[in-house]
C-alpha cells in the first residue's frame, strides 16, 4: 500500500513541530527522513514485507518514522508499551512476530530477530496482498486477551479526508487503536501531537500550558483524578478548545464537574473498539451523556438494548479466537445502551450491569451520586452476589481521610435515599487504599467475594 498521500502532507509542513516528546522537537521533515533511513536498517535485518515486526516504543520520533517505515515496506506492525512488559514475550509470540525492536528513553533503539516465520492463515493471507497489518491487542477486561488484525490500510483510509489542525495531547498509549488514531490524525492534519512521559494530571497539565494544546482526549477516570488534584487550577488551560473522553461510561457528576471547570472547551464523547475502529462521534450537547455514532463507513443498530456495528475499517479477526461477526459483517459490542433518537447512552458492559431481582443497574449512575459526596476521593460500583437477589451493589471506596466503614455505609444510605432507587443503594461497602483503575486510566470493576 502507498502513503504516498501521507508523506507527501508531511513534507510540505516542512519545519512545522510534528512531535513534541521529553523536552524536544521533530519536525515533520525529520520524521519523514527518520523513516527514509530506517529502510536500509530494514534491509540489513531482512525484514520483507508481509512480516510481523514488533516495537516497543512510545509516542518518540523514532519509534512513529519506524512505523511509518513499517506501512511503507507493506510489513505488519507490532506496537507495544511498557505497560504491558510482563506479557511482552507472550504478546510477540502470539502475532507470531519475526523481529522486535525496542526503542530506549532517550529514543535510541536495538533490533532482535525473534527466529519465527508467521504460519498462521491470515497472517499470510494478508502478507500476499502486500498490504500493511497492524496487530493490536484488547484490554482482556471481559475474557482473555485476544490479537487483532487490521489491514493497515483500511485503519488509514479515513485520515486522507483533511482535517482542521489542532495541538493534541496523546491520553491513550501507543498499542491502542485511540492512541494510533491520535498519532496518525495529528500526522495527517499537519498538528502537532505532545507526548507526555507519565500521565500525572500536573504533567498533563504542565504540557496543556507550555504547548499551548487545543484537544485533550482522556478517560472519565483521569478526568476524575484531574479535577481531584485541581491541576488545572495551577497551570493556564485557557488553549484547550475540545475535550474528549471514552473507552468507558462517564460519570454525569464527573461531566458536570468538568463543565465547571473548563466553561470554555467543548466535551464530545468517543466510542471505539479494537475489533471495529473508532467511528465519528456528535455529543447531543455538552452535558449530555447521549452521544451519534455514524460517517466514515459505520453502521449501528440496537438488538435487546445492546449496541451492534457495522464497519468497513473492521479487523480481519482474532489470531487466537473465532470471529465476532455475523455473516452479514455485524458485531455485537457487549455494550449495553439506552436510545433517544439517534442518540444512545453507554451504560457499559452487559456483563458489569448488575442484577437486583430484575432491575439492571448501571454502575456509573451510582458512581455518579458517591463521587459528590465528602471525604470520597473515588469509587467503582460492582455488583455482589446475593443469595435472595441474585446480586446486591456493592462499592469500592477510597478515602480522602479515614473514616470508619460503618459510618461511611450510613451515610452513603442516607445520601443515596433521596436520589437512587432502592436497588440501586450500596449494600455492600469496603474501603481500599490502592488505586481503582489500572494502567489505561479505566476503573476496574472485577467483583468481590461475599
Amino acid at each position: 500500500m502507498s502513503i504516498d498521500w501521507l508523506i507527501e502532507r508531511m513534507r510540505a509542513r516542512g519545519q512545522a513541530p510534528a512531535l513534541e516528546w521529553r523536552g524536544g522537537t521533530a519536525t515533520f521533515s525529520e520524521i519523514v527522513d527518520a523513516a527514509d533511513k530506517f529502510e536500509p536498517v530494514l534491509d540489513a535485518h531482512c525484514v520483507r514485507p508481509g512480516e510481523v515486526v514488533g516495537f516497543v516504543g512510545d509516542y518518540s520520533p523514532n519509534a512513529s518514522a519506524l512505523l511509518l517505515a513499517l506501512i511503507r515496506r507493506g510489513a505488519i506492525a507490532v506496537p507495544l508499551t511498557a505497560s504491558v512488559a510482563p506479557r511482552r514475550q507472550e504478546m510477540l509470540a502470539l502475532a507470531q512476530a519475526s523481529h522486535c525492536f525496542t526503542f530506549a528513553d532517550d529514543d535510541s533503539w536495538r533490533h532482535e530477530s525473534l527466529g519465527v516465520t508467521a504460519t498462521h492463515e491470515m497472517l499470510r493471507t494478508l502478507a500476499a496482498t502486500g498490504r500493511p497489518g497492524l496487530i493490536l491487542f484488547t484490554s482482556g477486561s471481559t475474557g482473555p486477551t485476544k490479537a487483532t488484525l487490521h489491514d493497515f490500510g483500511r485503519v488509514l483510509e479515513k485520515f486522507k479526508v483533511q482535517r482542521p489542525r489542532r495541538t493534541t495531547l496523546t491520553f491513550l498509549l501507543l498499542d491502542h487503536l485511540g492512541g494510533i488514531n491520535t498519532l496518525f490524525s495529528g500526522l495527517s492534519c499537519g498538528g502537532t501531537v505532545v507526548a507526555p512521559a507519565t500521565r500525572d494530571p500536573d504533567e498533563i497539565c504542565r504540557l496543556i500550558e507550555r504547548h499551548h494544546v487545543t484537544l485533550l482526549p482522556a478517560s472519565p477516570t483521569f478526568l476524575g483524578l484531574l479535577l481531584l488534584s485541581e491541576a488545572y487550577l495551577r497551570f493556564d488551560q485557557s488553549s484547550l478548545t475540545l475535550i474528549t473522553y471514552g473507552t468507558e461510561p462517564m460519570p454525569e457528576s464527573t461531566l458536570r464537574r468538568m463543565r465547571e471547570a473548563f466553561p470554555n472547551a467543548t466535551f464530545q464523547q468517543t466510542y471505539g473498539l479494537s475489533e471495529i475502529g473508532i467511528p465519528r462521534s456528535k455529543s447531543k450537547s455538552n452535558d449530555s451523556l447521549y452521544v451519534k455514532l455514524d460517517g466514515d463507513g459505520f453502521e449501528t443498530k440496537v438488538v435487546d438494548g445492546v449496541l451492534w456495528i457495522r464497519s468497513k475499517s473492521a479487523m480481519l479477526g482474532y489470531l487466537n479466537a473465532p470471529s465476532p461477526f455475523d455473516a452479514d459483517g455485524w458485531m455485537n459490542t457487549g455494550d449495553a445502551v439506552e436510545v433517544d433518537g439517534d442518540y444512545l447512552r453507554i451504560l457499559g458492559r452487559t456483563t458489569e450491569l448488575i442484577n437486583v431481582g430484575g432491575n439492571k443497574v448501571s454502575p456509573a449512575d451510582v458512581e455518579s451520586v458517591l463521587l459528590e459526596l465528602p471525604n470520597i476521593e473515588d469509587v467503582v460500583v460492582y455488583g455482589a452476589r446475593n443469595p435472595v437477589t441474585g446480586q446486591v451493589v456493592g462499592a469500592r471506596i477510597k478515602l480522602e481521610v479515614p473514616e470508619p466503614t460503618e459510618v461511611l455505609r450510613l451515610r452513603i444510605r442516607a445520601a443515596c435515599r433521596d436520589r437512587l432507587a432502592r436497588h440501586q443503594i450500596p449494600v455492600v461497602v469496603a474501603i481500599v487504599d490502592e488505586p481503582l483503575f489500572g494502567a489505561r486510566f479505566k476503573k476496574q470493576r472485577r467483583p468481590a467475594a461475599t
